[in-house]
């Protein structure tokens, strides 16, 4: 029987979860980029898109180093010991993850309406994104990993705070 080590189980998951996580919310980010005129929302999609793009890179690269596989038959967030109970519907791989008719529907639509759907929507991935960070805190072997959780944890939950207040200012909130 082969022992799987606790980078490979639970590092290696994150980084693979985390690096498909952050791919949505890159994609959230440039489709509201184009549907909007408002320097602030742009200006935020930019910060999240390069942010967890270049995030992205990083997971995906410690992969390499490790000779890992980037992609896993295990379902998403089976190293926080969720499994299938992680996915949702439409789509949505992991929490917060939005659904592939809320990705259709922020592509259809301009100005405020969108602006306001990503700002829920990013604010709901944020929190996801924040549960995964947290327990790869509590779990993950490799320093660096849990370095570059923390530092997500932190950014996301500056930029939920932004959110609610953007959210506000255009007379809406985020979901429960």
């Amino acid at each position: 029987m082969v022992q799987v080590t606790v980078v490979e189980r639970v590092d290696a998951g994150f980084a693979r979860d985390m690096a498909v996580h952050h791919q949505q919310a890159v994609e959230m980010s440039y489709v509201v980029r184009d549907r909007t005129d408002d320097e602030e929302v742009r200006r935020l999609a930019y910060d999240i898109a390069q942010t967890q793009a270049n995030q992205r890179g990083m997971l995906l690269g410690w992969l390499d180093l490790w000779e890992l596989p980037k992609v896993s038959a295990d379902p998403p967030m089976t190293w926080m010991g969720m499994g299938d109970a992680a996915a949702g519907e439409d789509g949505a791989l992991m929490p917060g993850m939005a659904t592939d008719a809320e990705m259709a529907r922020l592509g259809r639509l301009n100005g405020r309406q969108a602006e306001v759907l990503y700002l829920q929507l990013m604010t709901d991935h944020h929190r996801g994104g924040v549960h995964m960070a947290e327990g790869c805190v509590r779990a993950c072997e490799v320093e660096a990993g849990k370095r570059l959780a923390r530092g997500m944890v932190e950014g996301q939950e500056s930029e939920i705070r932004l959110m609610a207040g953007m959210l506000k200012a255009r007379g809406a909130a985020a979901r429960p």
